[in-house]
């Protein structure tokens, strides 16, 4: 008989022909994985699971353990919905989107989307939580790659929504409740390093004096890259950033800043393999970022993790990983960076693949998902058993993240080869429910406090 599936807050439920059968229902936040107990796959995560990973636990390195294992994109299910914790609904915005990454809402409420496989970035005009036209409306096209997007200045009225290509920054005019640019996008830098890591995303400083993009490295762990330097290593490190990479990775797995108009351009952190998702933390005014670790080390290594960027700092790409642990690949190569680097704030499964963050101040979705920060998991390829594939919670206290993190948004993974939702994206609506997209099969979520 064919399985009828039914979701539900907290799970899936399918009608087999025994009977009802719960295959995921929510656990409470007691329910704390920790260590090496953290290292499980997909069929742990429930919303409510909650995961702590310290330094502590890194496992030795065991590359024999590295393998591809690609998942298998599926159609998604008749009425499918992501598993949220009780008393949330989650329910699609948008279907039929080609590829849709960084989502960021506008001080108006509109909701940008870069539409990376259609080069183009959409706007969602929301009534009542709904789209009007639902489809939204093309805001720019002819774009290269787009991910990163920010509104600049900060505040009630924007100028201008700078975009971050694969291969540039640029900017077109916006004024509130745009809904089309009014001129062709202008270039601001050209010449950003392309091939390997695309994603360029965007934040702007509280201050508003740089912009900040991050890019990723073109390699796993520099394989690309001349041993040493002609200069030597001494004198590159002289006089570049403090763990700064070179040949085909200058610049690259990198934190790059510019002055408004791209002008001064600087490297503000080095060693941050693929820096995919930036945020500002409000209040602090922190920059953070959630980045891609290498591969090929073994099923639980290295730690992917989110960590707020401080200028200056070396976070250990590609000699290092976690401290002062050194990768097997480049043993002995740069001694002079043992100690130098920072240890990220909050460690996550390896191999999940952490794409977009947000924080959250608004109330929309209750006090216990309030102050802290949303990260999209958009999923493994490089482990034995799947991981990542959903939308967790970094809880903050006076500020400062716990260390742990939280599943949020489950349940798009249906077998141990295929899924049919990849999140991506993540952002706070003006009515403060979370807005997720997920570039698998094209959708937008809106998840909502009942």
């Amino acid at each position: 008989m064919r399985q009828r599936q039914v979701f539900v807050a907290g799970g899936l439920l399918v009608m087999a022909a025994g009977g009802l059968v719960a295959l995921a229902q929510q656990n409470p936040a007691s329910d704390t994985l920790k260590g090496a107990a953290a290292f499980g796959d997909w069929q742990q995560d429930k919303p409510g699971v909650r995961r702590i990973i310290t330094a502590q636990d890194v496992p030795p390195p065991a590359p024999a353990e590295g393998t591809a294992n690609f998942s298998q994109t599926v159609p998604r299910p008749d009425a499918a919905r992501p598993a949220v914790p009780d008393g949330f609904t989650a329910e699609v915005v948008a279907a039929g989107l080609k590829t849709p990454r960084v989502v960021r809402t506008a001080p108006n409420g509109d909701l940008f989307v870069a539409e990376t496989g259609a080069n183009q970035v959409r706007v969602f005009h929301l009534s009542d939580g709904k789209p009007d036209p639902a489809e939204g409306r093309v805001f720019v096209e002819g774009l290269h790659q787009p991910f990163g997007l920010a509104f600049y200045p900060t505040g009630a009225n924007p100028q201008w929504l700078y975009i971050g290509n694969t291969d540039s920054l640029v900017r077109v005019p916006y004024k509130s409740g745009g809904l089309k640019a009014t001129a062709a996008p202008e270039t601001l830098v050209s010449g950003i390093p392309t091939r390997g890591h695309s994603t360029r995303d965007l934040a702007v400083s509280p201050d508003g004096k740089r912009i900040f993009m991050s890019v990723g490295s073109q390699s796993n762990v520099g394989e690309n890259m001349t041993q040493p330097p002609a200069v030597g290593v001494e004198e590159w490190a002289r006089t570049h950033a403090l763990g700064a990479a070179w040949g085909p990775e200058e610049r690259r797995a990198d934190v790059l800043a510019f002055d408004p108009d791209g002008k001064n351009e600087k490297v503000f952190a080095a060693g941050l393999r693929n820096c995919a998702g930036l945020a500002i933390q409000p209040g602090s005014g922190d920059l953070w970022c959630v980045v891609n670790e290498r591969d090929m080390l073994g099923n639980n290594l290295p730690f992917e993790y989110a960590t707020h960027v401080q200028e200056g700092r070396f976070y250990g790409w590609p000699w290092y990983y976690i401290g002062n642990h050194e990768d097997p690949r480049r043993k002995g190569e740069r001694p002079d960076l043992a100690g130098k680097v920072t240890v990220p704030d909050v460690l996550m499964q390896a191999h999940s693949a952490p794409l977009g963050i947000t924080f959250n101040t608004a109330d929309g979705l209750g006090p216990r998902y309030k102050g802290g920060a949303f990260v999209a998991l958009h999923g493994s390829w490089n482990r034995a058993t799947r991981t990542g594939y959903k939308v967790v919670y970094l809880p903050f206290a006076n500020g400062k993240p716990t260390g742990a993190y939280e599943d949020f948004l489950t349940g798009f993974v249906t077998s141990d080869k295929q899924v049919w939702g990849r999140p991506v994206g993540v952002a706070i609506a003006a009515d403060g429910s979370l807005i997720v997209t997920e570039d698998a099969n094209g959708t937008i979520w809106r998840v909502t406090r009942r």
